[in-house]
């Protein structure tokens, strides 16, 4: 059970850090983008070189000695697959402006740290200025608008914190480097996060309140999870089967994978200059590689 706990307090621990993002958005008195493509890019790194060289061959391992060498590989790919297609699902059914992997400019964040700085203008002539999202929706909207954003929010954390708390589950020492992976992805997304609620709100106390309640999202996944898996197939001693731990491994990777390229990535160039998201994405990967060598 200590295993359990260990893990789920990992998963606290990366959920929790959207609060920190959203902490820098309110108190910093200019937010440090380059800071955050770099810290992005290094997570992205973390990921994409866990994913293929760790976490996608647990899965590889574990499906072998139950469906053969052939058929193992066949399912592991399908699972890594399958992540993909289940976060790409979750990812397209939430509208761009509600999404909270989107960057916001400088302009729109400015309002929430400076009480002198002025509201942006979202729109010319009744267009959309182009490369900010229009949070200037009528007051009798305004209140839906943050609502529909704090679910999305939380469907967007739900898989991040399951690949956090199995991990952790499985190799403790592997979630600890997958857990700082995804704190520091929070942490941008917590920035962006506060952006529509403050717009929806109007009120940063209630901002800050749903960035810190959107990275709950992640340890309830998990918790949701492991009593589902230890229900339906967890047996008479509550362990979950080495052929399910190895079809979510290739899940999971899949996962981390699309959260890398299709998230972190972009957002890491959006915030930084010149090759900023490159050297975050090599340093993460070879910090990954040496903790990995050295935990051998």
């Amino acid at each position: 059970m200590q295993e359990v706990w260990f893990a789920l307090g990992l998963t606290l621990f990366a959920g929790m850090a959207t609060g920190i993002g959203s902490a820098i958005a309110f108190l910093a008195k200019r937010t440090n983008y380059r800071f955050l493509s770099v810290a992005t890019g290094f997570s992205a790194g973390v990921m994409l070189y866990v994913s293929f060289v760790e976490i996608f061959y647990k899965g590889v391992s574990a499906l072998t000695v139950t469906y053969g060498d052939y058929w193992g590989h066949w399912v592991n790919a399908g699972s890594f697959f399958g992540g993909i297609l289940l976060i790409g699902l979750i990812d397209n059914l939430i509208p761009a402006a509600e999404n909270p992997h989107e960057t916001h400019s400088e302009t729109e964040t400015a309002p929430l740290h400076n009480l002198a700085a002025p509201f942006p203008s979202f729109s010319v002539d009744g267009n959309a200025v182009a490369g900010e999202h229009d949070h200037s929706l009528k007051h009798a909207k305004l209140m839906r608008m943050g609502l529909f954003t704090a679910l999305a929010i939380g469907i967007h954390n739900f898989p991040e914190g399951l690949a956090t708390f199995l991990a952790a589950l499985q190799d403790p020492k592997l979630g600890i480097a997958i857990a700082i992976a995804i704190a520091l992805h929070n942490i941008p997304e917590g920035i962006s996060v506060s952006v529509p609620i403050f717009y929806a709100t109007g009120n940063r106390k209630k901002a800050f309140f749903y960035s810190v309640l959107s990275g709950l999202a992640e340890p309830v996944g998990a918790i949701v999870a492991y009593l589902l898996l230890r229900l339906f197939v967890g047996g008479d001693t509550g362990a979950i089967p080495s052929q399910v731990m190895g079809i979510l491994f290739g899940g999971v990777a899949g996962i981390m994978v699309y959260i890398s390229l299709d998230e972190l990535l972009p957002t890491s160039r959006a915030y930084g200059k010149g090759h900023d998201s490159l050297f975050g994405l090599m340093g993460g990967m070879l910090v990954m590689a040496l903790s990995l060598l050295l935990m051998k």
